[in-house]
């Protein structure tokens, strides 16, 4: 047992922290400690981020199989803690100007966080689905945070009804996969599914692929994602377009891989099938939106739809292509939602589109900041996002997909249109009324330029994530 602890310590310490913060605020001053929580809560999850980076090394199992600390694991929850921790340093001046910073959202966001956790070093399917439920739980409550407005009370609410279907599904699925293999470990499921897939089994693959489209907002199954970026406090959408998509991503790779590797043929083509929906719908969806949070919800789909195409790829490069590009989809967002928490005028947030009618002339640097994320999230040459883009248009290439490779180059170039679109008002717009007079947050400030940077000085070596993944996708998929 002092094995298995051992292993999932920072799970543990995590926890605790967030049993003792929650503890420690009811019974002291609540929503006073709001402020001090957040910045402690970010900085336990760099403290962690830090240490699994620097310290984890080769793959354990601890509880039977049932948790898998390997590379895999621990390049997704570094990625998943320091975004958590860069929303969470964001959200804090914005929630507390509007009077809806409380002591709540920090131990909900750490509680999400143990379940996303969970879900990456997840090595059967009952370890899976308690960490799936402790982050989806901890996400309907912070979606629906401000409490007085419709907007965000219908938001976490549709959130929490079609997420519960997509854990029904999910349930349903995992059940019948338990039901034909006889097993809820992956390792005893990967085995009975390379002697061959039953119609049963299949059928608990579609299921359990089903409840993992949903929690990527993968088409069809991305109805909630719109009305929930856009209902949600900003902060919260910073958070829901970040970590957990990572989370997702990672858990939908470690099961495919997993449990159902030997099976790959069995669910290729269910993959590609997502992958080139969530692309087509995100790029034409996005071109009609005048609310730039309703424009980074298909964003999302449509993000979601290529980092699905090198999962679809089956192989170690798919997966490391996926990583790759999970990395970055994480850093341009971060830096696009700074962007967007400073969209204010007169100390109220605005998400209108057109109010950036030639923002540039006002705010020249932070313009130039967002234009280069914007070329990055377009994909357009030399920014980094185009080398995401590349790697997973190149697994799928590599892989046998050369269809989806040039579907994902087409829905690319439709994709665009949207994001430059924003260029566009930014530096040609019509200049009229004075509709942005605020946010001057440094932490904002540092995050927006800080990706911006990213994204341009990550072409000499993408500083390093690129041989990491290539390290986690060896373990996961060997």
């Amino acid at each position: 047992m002092s094995a298995d602890l051992t292993i999932i310590l920072p799970e543990i310490l995590l926890s605790g922290f967030a049993i003792l913060a929650l503890i420690g605020a009811v019974y002291t001053s609540k929503d006073d400690l709001a402020s001090p929580l957040v910045w402690s809560t970010a900085a336990v999850f760099l403290a962690l981020a830090a240490w699994i980076g620097f310290t984890g090394q080769g793959s354990n199992v601890a509880f039977s199989g049932m948790f898998i600390d390997d590379g895999f694991s621990r390049f997704a929850k570094v990625t998943i803690l320091i975004s958590a921790a860069a929303v969470l340093l964001m959200s804090e001046g914005y929630m507390s100007a509007r009077g809806l910073l409380r002591f709540e959202y920090p131990v909900l966001v750490a509680l999400a966080v143990v379940g996303m956790m969970m879900m990456v070093s997840a090595g059967d399917l009952m370890a899976l689905y308690m960490g799936l439920e402790l982050q989806s739980l901890s996400l309907y409550v912070v979606a629906s945070l401000r409490r007085d407005s419709v907007k965000s009370t219908e938001a976490g609410l549709k959130y929490f009804v079609l997420g519960a279907l997509s854990s029904g599904l999910l349930l349903y699925g995992a059940s019948l996969v338990y039901g034909y293999a006889g097993t809820t470990l992956f390792s005893g499921i990967v085995q009975v599914a390379q002697e061959g897939v039953s119609l049963g089994l299949l059928f608990g693959l579609v299921f359990l692929m089903a409840g993992f489209a949903f929690k990527v907002s993968a088409v069809p199954f991305h109805m909630w994602t719109p009305d929930v970026y856009e209902g949600s406090p900003t902060p919260v959408t910073a958070f829901f377009a970040t970590a957990p998509k990572v989370a997702a991503m990672a858990l939908f790779a470690r099961v495919m891989h997993d449990a159902f590797g030997g099976a790959v043929a069995d669910w290729q083509q269910i993959m590609a099938l997502l992958s080139v929906l969530s692309m087509f719908l995100g790029a034409f969806a996005a071109i009609g939106q005048t609310n730039i949070k309703r424009l980074m919800a298909f964003s999302s789909i449509a993000h979601m739809g290529y980092a699905l195409m090198g999962l679809a790829a089956g192989t170690v490069l798919g997966v490391q292509a996926m990583l790759v590009y999970m990395a970055i989809y994480v850093t341009m967002n971060v830096g696009t939602f700074a962007f967007i928490l400073m969209m204010e005028k007169d100390g109220q947030p605005v998400t209108e589109i057109s109010s950036l009618n030639s923002y540039a002339k006002k705010e020249p640097g932070k313009a130039l900041a967002m234009l280069v994320l914007m070329f990055s999230l377009a994909g357009v040459p030399p920014m980094l996002g185009f080398f995401g883009k590349f790697y997973v248009l190149r697994a799928a290439y590599e892989g046998g997909l050369a269809w989806l490779a040039i579907a994902g180059v087409i829905a690319s170039v439709i994709g665009a249109y949207y994001y430059l679109r924003i260029v566009f008002f930014m530096y040609f717009g019509d200049a009229g009324e004075d509709r942005l007079n605020g946010g001057k947050s440094p932490i904002l400030w540092v995050m927006l330029m800080g990706s911006a940077a990213v994204m341009v000085l990550g072409i000499v070596n993408m500083f390093g994530v690129e041989g990491a993944a290539a390290a986690a996708a060896a373990t996961l998929v060997n």
